[in-house]
């Protein structure tokens, strides 16, 4: 953390302090058109979205950070050594083993061994799903085919002894990459062998509990975490028709955690970050197929109460665990940790959260949060290298740098490629009347309106523009809405026309403005997110410690002076580098500073978080 000492003296009106906040699906789309197509069982209530997502095929990432990203994942991903993947487990069945050892926590005698393998398969899966790369289908395929032929030697679905520790963690990787194989990848050996596998690990003594329980903090036992089976269970019941895992979803649901939540009352403090979020994805899958309405108010109110302890990049749960709000912790955790943000596990758990609560209510603050975390954290992680050196913590202590985790293959590994995978499910959704642009990105999607075939088309360099074109193109003329994210933390109205003239239509801040019309091939909608500064505190109780946001991006201080001090004119104007969007040049009491957003920062020293003194 350093120390910004004067703040005001010429400040653009654009410099305002956040107000700190007091307060998915049967199946991601594709996979539950898949089951539908299929003539399986639906979910036994009805469905609860007022929005559905699109499937992977319907969305195209055509430009910009994200698509870049998601080309390079595809690539890296599509490069993994299957035997090398494949190792522990014909180890294990005593066949042969070709290919190094993966090492770290992969394993027989890692810290989590063979526990990759499920989400390799699922985001391949993905991957072919969106791009149709029939490369990733056949690799995914050959990883179901060469684990189910280890597993066919002695019916054990782990790596080694080890694994018990993790043995429901585990557990609900197989089922992720069984089912996206199955349903997004048409691997029918994986329909086959879903069911076997989940029965072969109960069958355990002592593996899988007959009930469940809540995992204690970071370092103290128990490890494990059977709450996070339910969702996967519930898509099992879906794919298969068998009771008996609809059974299980709801044996494993963890009622002590959402109960209270669905009360309003904060449980999270002192709890292990990631795995009780995407345990929120559970509540969800459980209000969608069990129709609890408690499980709705307890996602909601989780939302809620992550919203009051989150770093401007919208990360949480420093140290993997979650501070108590309005008591200063998170500001305090800046110099006590360089763990703040267990970033692809994370960022998957809190996407998928953003995206059940958005079908569920209709609402866009749940995409401002998305958007939030996106491009503040998940778009700034390290490419990988091609032997298990994977980014895992983003740091927010003062000179900070982007780094590998310390041990190989760890479970960042596998959320990231999901994570990546799913980035064209983020930006649309759509119900009977029209389409929701809920993420702002270079891409296009398609969909019918009624009978009518549509294209709509962003061209926009967001967010290093505020400026984003959206071309509609039906097949013909046809008449439905267009429902724009107008995002929360605008400081300025958002600007909208059609076809050039000014649009009206009600463009709130925290909504989606609302165009419904007849649509002809070619019509166009402009629209402009105007950006300004702003400083964010850490915490309410640490106002004067502050991060720096330009529009939905957070800037960081690039090779800042090693002790980063700002006199009079300090900070007092930001000045916009030539042909470098979202970068700019300010003057501190040390030298100059340079301002870059957290995502394009690589292997250079940075520092995050300001100390403000003077007239606020």
């Amino acid at each position: 953390m350093c120390e910004i000492t004067t703040w005001t003296l010429s400040l653009p009106a654009e410099w305002i302090i956040d107000k700190m906040l007091s307060r998915r699906t049967l199946l991601r789309s594709a996979a539950a058109y898949a089951v539908a197509a299929r003539g399986l069982p639906a979910a036994p209530a009805g469905d609860r979205r007022k929005l559905r997502e699109f499937t992977y095929s319907d969305v195209t990432l055509t430009g910009g950070p994200l698509a870049a990203m998601y080309r390079r994942m595809h690539a890296h991903y599509l490069a993994l050594d299957e035997d090398r993947i494949l190792k522990v487990y014909r180890q294990r069945a005593g066949m042969p083993a070709p290919g190094r050892d993966m090492g770290g926590w992969y394993d027989a005698d890692g810290f989590v061994p063979g526990h990759l393998i499920g989400q390799f398969i699922s985001g391949l899966a993905r991957i072919y799903a969106h791009t149709g790369d029939a490369q990733a289908a056949a690799k995914a395929r050959r990883l179901v085919e060469g684990y189910g032929a280890a597993f066919e030697k002695d019916r054990d679905p782990y790596a080694s002894p080890k694994a018990s520790t993790w043995a429901c963690y585990i557990l609900d990787k197989y089922e992720a990459g069984l089912l996206d194989a199955a349903t997004l990848a048409h691997v029918d050996a994986a329909r086959e062998l879903l069911p076997r596998v989940i029965d072969a690990a109960r069958n355990k003594p002592g593996w899988i509990p007959d009930r469940t329980f809540d995992r204690i903090g970071v370092r103290n036992p128990p490890y494990d975490e059977p709450y996070v089976l339910p969702e996967n269970l519930f898509n099992t019941y879906a794919l298969t028709g068998e009771k008996r895992f609809l059974d299980l979803a709801k044996l494993y649901l963890l009622d002590e955690f959402f109960d209270p939540l669905a009360n309003g009352r904060d449980v999270l403090p002192g709890k292990h970050g990631y795995s009780h979020v995407i345990a929120l994805s559970s509540a969800a899958k459980a209000y969608e197929v069990l129709g609890d309405e408690k499980y709705l108010r307890a996602i909601r109110n989780a939302w809620d109460m992550l919203e009051e302890q989150q770093f401007a990049s919208g990360a949480w749960a420093p140290q993997e665990m979650f501070v108590h709000p309005h008591t200063a912790e998170l500001g305090a955790s800046l110099t006590a940790t360089r763990d703040h943000y267990e970033t692809p596990c994370c960022f998957y758990a809190h996407a998928k959260l953003a995206r059940y609560l958005t079908a569920f209510t209709g609402e866009a603050r749940y995409g401002d949060g998305l958007e939030r975390v996106l491009l503040n954290t998940i778009l700034g992680a390290l490419d990988p290298d091609d032997d298990g050196g994977y980014f895992y913590y983003s740091d927010y202590q003062g000179q900070a740098r982007k780094r590998y985790y310390q041990r190989k293959w760890p479970c960042c590994a596998g959320t990231l490629v999901q994570s990546v995978a799913d980035y064209p499910l983020n930006l649309y959704f759509h119900d009977a009347r029209g389409i929701y642009v809920n993420l702002y990105a270079a891409s296009e999607v398609r969909w019918k309106a009624g009978n009518v075939p549509v294209k709509l088309a962003q061209n926009t360099a967001y967010p290093e523009s505020e400026h984003v074109e959206l071309r509609v193109d039906p097949d013909t003329a046809a008449e439905f809405a267009v429902h724009l994210r107008i995002p929360g933390w605008l400081d300025r109205p958002a600007l909208v026309s059609v076809n050039g003239k000014a649009a009206k239509v009600k463009a709130e801040r925290g909504t989606f403005a609302t165009i419904a019309r007849r649509w002809k091939k070619g019509d166009r909608i402009e629209l402009t997110l105007p950006f300004g500064f702003r400083a964010v505190p850490v915490d309410d109780r640490t106002p004067d410690t502050v991060a720096v946001m330009r529009g939905p991006v957070m800037l960081v201080a690039v090779d800042p002076p090693p002790k980063l001090e700002a006199g009079a004119a300090a900070l007092n104007r930001m000045d916009a580098v030539a042909g470098k969007p979202l970068e700019f040049d300010c003057r501190a009491a040390s030298g100059p500073v340079r301002m870059r957003p957290f995502y394009q920062v690589q292997r250079e020293p940075y520092t995050t978080y300001f100390h403000r003194t003077g007239d606020a």
